[in-house]
Order: C-alpha cells, then sequence, then structure tokens
C-alpha cells in the first residue's frame, strides 16, 4: 500500500468530543455540564499532564459533583519552569489551587472540605464524616507502606521481602474494609473515600508492576473488583493514566524508585517499555470503537510540535511517522525510511496519558510507532531521565 499523505489521512478521522459538557477529558479549560458561563464559581489550578495525584483527586471531585468550573494549567516543577503568574497567586507553586467565590484555597483536602461545604458531599458521606475519616487514615498508611517499599535502594532482597510482607499487611487491611460493602466500593455507594483513594492506588498498581514484579489489581480480589467498577465511571477514565506514564512520570516526583531486579520484574519493564501494551493490567474496561481515530486526530493536532521536539531529521521523520500512521488506521505495513527507528521510538517513550489521549488511543499508538520501527532497526530513543521530565515541557506545545 502506497503511503498515506497528511491531507489522505486527515480524511480518516471524524474523532471529536465535547470538551465542555461531554466526557471527562484532560484537554478541556472550561465545565459546564449543562450550565451557563455565569454559573462558573470555581477555578482548579492543576498540571499540564494530568499527572498530579493531588490534583487528579479534585478534578474526579468537580467531575463527579458535575460542579460548572474553569481550568488553568501549570507546569510542575520537574517539567519545566515554574509559570510566574502562577508563583504570584501561589508562592510555593505547589499544586492543586483553587479560587472558590474569589477565595484562594490550596492543600487538596483543604478544598474538598470546602467544596464539600459550599455545595455538599458526594453521596452524603463527606471529608469529615465518621465513617470517612479512619479510611482517610488507611489511605495514608498504604501511601506510607507503598513509598517504604518502592522509594529507598534496596540493601538486600532480604530487606526488600520485609518492605514488601509489610506493604503487603496493609493492602490485607485495605481488603478487609473493601469487603465490608456489598458492592466494590469503600462504602455501599461510591463517593468520597472512592476519591481519596484513586490517584495513589492507580500509581501504586503500575509502579509496583513495573519497579517490583507485583500487580496490586490481580493479586487482590477486591481490589481487582474495586478497579473495576472505577473504569465503569466517565469520571474516572477520563483522568486515568496507563503503566507507561506513570513508570516513568513517577521516578522525579517521588525521588527515585527502585528496581528490585528479578526476572519477573524486567520481563514486566520490557513489557510496558517495548509491548505489546494490549492486556497489561492498567486498563480492563472494553476499548472504544474510537480509539485510533483518537489517536490520529491528537497526532495531526500537534504534528508541527512533535517533529520540532524529536530528534531525528524532519523529513526522515515525517516519512517514518506518516508510515506508523498509515499502519495505524489501515492495518498495512508501510516500511519507513532506514534510520527512523530512533524518531519512533522516541515518540513511543513520550506519550502522556490522559494529557495527549485516551489510555487505549495511546496503546493503539504505541503499538503502530514499535511495529513500523521494527522494521528498519532495534535502536531505541534517547533514554527517559529519572531526575526530572523536562523531555516533556509544555512550553515546547504551547503558541
Amino acid at each position: 500500500m502506497s503511503l498515506l499523505t497528511w491531507t489522505e489521512l486527515e480524511a480518516l478521522t471524524d474523532f471529536a468530543i465535547d470538551r465542555v459538557n461531554g466526557p471527562t477529558n484532560a484537554q478541556s479549560n472550561l465545565r459546564l455540564f449543562g450550565h451557563s458561563e455565569a454559573d462558573v464559581r470555581v477555578t482548579l489550578y492543576r498540571d499540564h499532564h494530568g499527572w498530579c495525584p493531588y490534583c487528579q483527586k479534585v478534578w474526579l471531585w468537580l467531575e463527579e459533583k458535575q460542579i460548572p468550573y474553569r481550568i488553568r494549567k501549570v507546569t510542575m516543577f520537574c517539567y519545566g519552569t515554574k509559570e510566574k503568574w502562577y508563583k504570584n497567586i501561589v508562592r510555593s507553586g505547589m499544586l492543586p489551587a483553587i479560587e472558590l467565590d474569589g477565595r484562594l484555597i490550596t492543600e487538596s483536602d483543604d478544598i474538598l472540605i470546602a467544596l464539600e461545604r459550599t455545595f455538599g458531599p458526594l453521596n452524603g458521606a463527606g471529608m469529615e464524616d465518621s465513617q470517612v475519616i479512619p479510611l482517610r487514615r488507611l489511605e495514608r498508611l498504604l501511601f506510607r507502606a507503598w513509598c517504604s517499599w518502592l522509594c529507598y535502594p534496596m540493601r538486600s532482597p532480604r530487606d526488600d521481602q520485609r518492605q514488601k510482607e509489610q506493604f503487603i499487611t496493609v493492602v490485607g487491611d485495605v481488603e478487609k474494609a473493601l469487603s465490608r460493602t456489598p458492592g466494590a466500593y469503600f462504602l455501599e455507594d461510591f463517593g468520597t473515600v472512592d476519591i481519596i483513594f484513586t490517584p495513589y492506588v492507580e500509581r501504586m498498581n503500575a509502579s509496583l508492576y513495573y519497579y517490583k514484579g507485583y500487580c496490586l489489581r490481580t493479586e487482590n480480589p477486591h481490589f481487582s473488583d474495586w478497579f473495576d467498577a472505577m473504569e465503569t465511571r466517565p469520571t474516572y477514565r477520563g483522568t486515568q493514566s496507563d503503566f507507561h506514564t506513570h513508570a516513568h512520570d513517577l521516578p522525579p516526583q517521588m525521588g527515585g524508585c527502585y528496581s528490585n531486579q528479578e526476572p519477573e520484574t524486567e520481563e514486566y519493564q520490557k513489557r510496558v517499555d517495548r509491548g505489546p501494551w494490549l492486556g497489561l493490567p492498567d486498563v480492563t474496561y472494553p476499548e472504544p470503537e474510537t480509539s485510533r481515530q483518537e489517536a490520529l486526530h491528537r497526532v495531526l493536532k500537534h504534528r508541527q510540535n512533535i517533529m520540532r521536539v524529536n530528534p531525528a531529521d524532519d523529513r526522515l521523520f515525517d516519512q517514518a511517522l506518516r508510515c506508523a500512521l498509515t499502519h495505524l488506521m489501515t492495518g498495512e505495513v508501510c516500511t519507513p525510511p532506514p534510520g527512523s527507528d530512533i524518531g519512533l521510538r522516541y515518540l513511543r517513550d513520550r506519550i502522556s496519558v490522559p494529557r495527549d489521549m485516551s489510555i487505549y488511543a495511546a496503546k493503539r499508538l504505541r503499538e503502530a510507532l514499535e511495529s513500523t520501527a521494527a522494521l528498519v532497526g532495534d535502536r531505541q530513543g534517547p533514554p527517559i531521565s529519572v531526575r526530572d521530565r523536562r523531555d516533556q515541557d509544555p512550553a515546547n506545545f504551547q503558541s
């Protein structure tokens, strides 16, 4: 099959979403849920990448409660230079923050409490409810056990095993908490507790799979049911990330993530980095029919900037990228020019979910980039830094 032109590729996608009133998505700057812009009382300041766990917590709450709000996006420290306008508002530069009726509030828990007092809690049980407080403490215990296992260099295999056992003990307590309700959520209905657990449990599932060869989702039946239930919610799907994004965004944020270097762990790392990505335990809901169209749409939107930051020669990469996209949309094998494998894999490694696209769209795009690159070589792109992610500086994609 002949290589498709950019014009021919553009004709293959009509993907579009209503960012203002439609499903939860990372590209929105305004959410109205059918209200008028005059009803907006909240501005959410969150990170450009849709990565910050504390931002995700507030983001999810606003989406579930369907509170009209504006979004202003800020660069996280490890991605680039913090915007001066934001540091004039929040001197520390920390995220998230909200403006509620003109009042600035920081710290995610304080933000949720303020939102509850203004708009009411989710499903009756708010942050200060007697059922919620002990579960909030349990989430912090789980967080600390995870950090102790993941974020400190391993002195010996025995030490790693001890940290694993301590983590699994706390996981057992969470499993017991989940087992006390007839459904899959922490309380009788979805609510505040599920939102509190979501950001770091999602990151635990990704990071422990990649660095420790342990899958939180598949090895714990109640957690598995909880993940499945969360994935029925369009709000969660719109904020959900994948293993690849989390595994490589976490080290600079956490001060390091340390592998146990077990054979199974190394096999999992290879799978996350080089595929196949479909079937990984980071998502189980059925793939949308529009995943390929979404991936193509997002590449077309940012094509010039994608080419500008890629290490490959522009003309070489232009042809290689069209080969990958031709394969993505038609299934036909299209051999890229020699020497383009590095450029294709550079892009493969820098797709960010949900910033760039949803989880299945990213998997399909990575799959097309890798299979196309493999036709001409096995060279990898520049390695992803564990000290910072300046390769993801949002300034490169802003007008």
